[in-house]
């Protein structure tokens, strides 16, 4: 199967940055959530200020049935992207940011049977599309990439992965985020035993490498700057991995391969040269990168046995890292990322799962409760400072924070919430 492409005339383009660029700037940079985890995937709130007084309740402007799915909502100045199932399709709305009306909605079949008694996380899409140059670029369910204008939802082209294999997707369904930079493209798709990393040509979605030595996962990987060197680092099937972005060869692995049902799902988080991960049934453990004479070294430096991480990512906050783990029913915990040294182990019995992410002073928290929960970000106690219950079902996807405004993606439904009385 040949991938689609459609050839953009440069006036045509040139008036689509104009207008994204003149919506970015009556908003401020601070109104973009560009994908997974926000700007640079470190799950920072930027632009995001926290209230002297945190109000006793949140302020719901919009709540909009979108469709079910995990997709965090992409936020480019006045506009919102929304990825999504209704019905046998999948969904991409562009929604006003003001008001949630659609000003574009496009559809695709997709079929899909998730396996291993996945059909309790429904199926939706689960990972989050990406935004870069006036283009939005979503992965469905079973791993099919597609780059949508972001003006007027025109399918630029698509790319079916199963051209590779006969299975493009892992049991669950598709889980990993595509991520852009400059002028390349990267996804990790296929099944979990046979899967494939892309480097592709955003304009045109045709490969510019491809690395087929390490099988899928449920991670997204995050772009990173070590030792002077811009690498892609990918939580994969097989284990955590450092990627030359120029032809994909691999600059440092640390094997922890995923096992049975015990999947790879976080995205690391980073503090200076340590990366920070886990996976389901498996402990927390911080990795240290570095490079000599010898060449690229991944060194783990500690393990923790009293938490681990499941399906949340954690994040870093000042000089410390936040998680929650899975242990005790679910709970958050503190730790020194360059020691592994335990600050303080929270509540149990949280739920399931949690999102976080990082604003200044404070961790904001999303349990699948719809709980959302302001944490003081100190390392001598956990101290909820407020909470807020911003949905009645379940909430799995991942929040995305502006200056003004909280979006929560419900099962079905997108709601805006926002701090002020």
């Amino acid at each position: 199967m040949k991938p689609l492409s459609c050839t953009t005339s440069s006036r045509t383009l040139a008036s689509l940055l104009l207008a994204v660029l003149s919506s970015l700037s009556s908003h401020g940079e601070s109104s973009s959530w560009t994908g997974w985890l926000g700007p640079d995937r470190a799950a920072q709130a930027q632009g995001f200020e926290a209230p002297q007084t945190w109000p006793d309740k949140l302020t719901e402007h919009w709540r909009v049935e979108v469709g079910e799915g995990y997709a965090t909502p992409l936020v480019i100045g006045n506009r919102i992207f929304q990825h999504a199932r209704q019905g046998d399709d999948e969904v991409v709305w562009c929604l006003d940011r003001t008001s949630g009306k659609a000003i574009w909605r496009k559809q695709m079949p997709v079929e899909f049977v998730p396996g291993r008694n996945g059909e309790s996380h429904g199926l939706g899409p689960k990972s989050t599309p990406t935004y870069a140059d006036g283009r939005v670029f979503t992965l469905s369910i079973i791993g099919v990439l597609t780059a949508w204008s972001a003006e007027d939802g025109k399918r630029l082209w698509t790319r079916d992965f199963r051209e590779y294999f006969d299975v493009s997707h892992p049991y669950w369904g598709t889980a990993t985020s595509p991520l852009v930079e400059g002028d390349r493209l990267f996804a990790h798709t296929g099944s979990c035993e046979n899967g494939a990393l892309f480097c592709l040509d955003p304009e045109t979605g045709k490969d510019l490498w491809v690395r087929k030595e390490e099988a899928n996962c449920y991670s997204s990987p995050r772009l990173e700057t070590f030792e002077g060197v811009r690498q892609l680092v990918s939580f994969n099937h097989d284990g955590l991995c450092g990627y030359d972005l120029e032809d994909g060869s691999l600059l440092w692995k640390h094997s922890y391969p995923h096992l049975g049902n015990n999947q790879n799902t976080p995205t690391p988080a980073r503090f200076k040269n340590v990366l920070v991960v886990g996976g389901e049934s498996r402990q927390v453990f911080g990795l240290r990168i570095s490079k000599s004479a010898d060449g690229w070294n991944a060194e783990r430096i500690w393990r923790h046995r009293e938490a681990g991480l499941e399906m949340s990512s954690p994040v870093v906050q000042g000089s410390l890292l936040y998680g929650f783990s899975p242990l005790k029913t679910g709970q958050f915990f503190c730790l020194d990322p360059l020691t592994g040294a335990m600050k303080w182990k929270g509540t149990p019995r949280m739920g399931e799962n949690a999102q976080l992410l990082s604003i200044p002073g404070y961790i904001l928290t999303l349990t699948d409760d719809g709980t959302c929960r302001i944490l003081q970000a100190t390392g001598d106690k956990e101290n909820v400072v407020h909470h807020y219950q911003v949905s009645k079902g379940e909430t799995w996807a991942a929040p995305a924070l502006l200056h003004d405004r909280l979006l929560i993606k419900e099962k079905n439904h997108l709601t805006s919430w926002g701090f002020a009385e």
